[in-house]
């Protein structure tokens, strides 16, 4: 079988929902987190414009450890404390921020990143990690960027039950 990306087309919410489809697809009946992270860091990179790191940080009960992703080497370990990854796991919210410069404690660890959205994985209260995208253009992601990846985060913690 074969999981090519597929062409999205239409409005952000239907590449989105496209995406999902695929998203889908590519972690049924697999149930190993680096695995479908890997899958899907892939899908996502390839599919999305403007993007130039899309991974998954995940959490081993003290910081943030890098797992699979596309893009430019990445900081290997994120306190909860530090950048906008660490606020997003410490709070458990997602984080879009239109210009990461203007971030208090950005950790630049692509210096070509200027926006950034990072989306909690939990499952319940269970933080898992985060999924994290950046993009060399500032303002890159709307209320349908973080809609659409925060499904896709969910497609990937679901996976994982």
């Amino acid at each position: 079988m074969s999981f090519a990306t597929h062409r999205l087309s239409g409005s952000k919410p239907e590449q989105y929902a496209q995406l999902a489809a695929q998203a889908a697809a590519l972690v049924q009946g697999e149930a190993d987190r680096i695995a479908n992270a890997a899958n899907l860091a892939a899908l996502v990179y390839h599919a999305l414009p403007d993007l130039n790191w899309v991974g998954f940080y995940f959490y081993d009960g003290r910081e943030l450890v890098v797992g699979p992703f596309q893009g430019q080497p990445a900081c290997v370990r994120i306190a909860l404390d530090k950048g906008v990854c660490g606020n997003a796991a410490s709070t458990r919210q997602t984080q879009r921020i239109a210009d990461v410069e203007a971030f208090p404690g950005h950790i630049a660890c692509d210096a070509a990143s200027r926006s950034e959205l990072v989306v909690p994985l939990l499952r319940g209260d269970q933080l898992i990690g985060v999924f994290d995208l950046d993009s060399p253009r500032v303002d890159r992601f709307d209320a349908h960027d973080q809609a659409g990846l925060e499904t896709i985060a969910r497609i990937f913690v679901e996976s994982l039950a």
